[in-house]
Formats: structure tokens, sequence, C-alpha cells
């Protein structure tokens, strides 16, 4: 895998190391002892899948509240989508930024969220699935999220929202 720094801290695109012939391809995934080489958490204690079937659908941008942050690995496997990942460490050196990236199921690129970030995605085309693996297990009572138009962010979606659901639309603005 190759892992390539993002412009916030701790996040990173990660790329097949495609090993193919005639009969196609086969690349690794995930690997322990290469998410320690670059100081990330390789813990997987749950793992899941995400079906939209609409292109234009925005969900997020969700998190987990302290104590149960949760670092994620994201990769869509079906259509295309833009993903975002948002910064909400106060001790962070990228504190509030974002990065925003188009992950497919051609490019077969996967994005690593730190804990403490919030992630969002917003569907590019029908029928998008997307694969998580996280470090921690989905706590209900600690789930949260920030508005995905909030002004303190600036995130530039790529298209205007056509479904989101009635939380994701209301969270209230950001107050630092």
């Amino acid at each position: 895998m190759i892992f390539t720094p993002t412009d916030v801290a701790g996040a990173f695109v990660i790329e097949l190391e495609r090993h193919g012939d005639a009969r196609g391809f086969f690349a690794r995934t995930f690997c322990r002892e290469e998410f320690n080489r670059q100081g990330l958490d390789p813990v997987v204690v749950q793992a899941s899948l995400s079906f939209t079937p609409r292109s234009g659908t925005l969900r997020g941008l969700h998190y987990q509240r302290a104590p149960h942050e949760e670092s994620k690995v994201v990769r869509c496997v079906r259509g295309r989508i833009h993903d975002v990942v948002l910064d909400l460490r106060a001790t962070s050196p990228t504190y509030l930024h974002h990065v925003g990236l188009e992950l497919d199921d051609r490019n077969r690129l996967a994005i690593y969220v730190p804990a403490g970030c919030a992630h969002g995605f917003q569907t590019l085309t029908d029928d998008v699935e997307i694969a998580y693996q996280m470090s921690a297990a989905y706590a209900p009572h600690a789930q949260a999220g920030v508005r995905w138009n909030d002004p303190a962010f600036g995130i530039d979606w790529p298209i205007a929202p056509v479904v989101m659901n009635e939380r994701d639309r209301t969270f209230l603005d950001f107050v630092r």
C-alpha cells in the first residue's frame, strides 16, 4: 500500500499496490504492520458497508464523541463519491481544516480518517457502496456531527445535495 499524507494531520490517502497478470490483479487492502509503520491506528474492531441508491445524496459530517472516538478506513467499492475529512481535534495543527477527494471503484483509493475527525461524503453516481473499517465499535449515545455547509469550514461540495436526512441537514453551527 502507498500512504500519501493529506492537508489534514494524520489523514492519509491509501493507494493499492497491484500485482497483476493476465488474470487481473491482487492487492492488499489492509496490513497491521504497514499501518504501524505510518504511525496509524491498526486496530479494526468493526467493519460496515453502506449503500446509497441516488446520486447527489449527502451523508455527514459524522463523528463519535470522547471517549468513543474512532479512526476509520473508507473505500468506495461501487460507484463514485466526493469524500470529506474534517479535523475537529482542538490540539491539531490542522484544526478545522478539511480535505476532500474522489473515491470510486476505478481508482480504488481509500482514506484513513483519524480519530477526532468528522467524516462525510456525497454520492456522484447512483448505487454507491462504501466499505468501512473502524477502530472502535459504534456507540449510539456518542454519535455527533457538524453541519455539511457550516461557513466555519468552507467545504466546497461538488453539487447541491439532492437527498439528506433531517439530522444531517439540521446540525447546529459549530462553536469553537
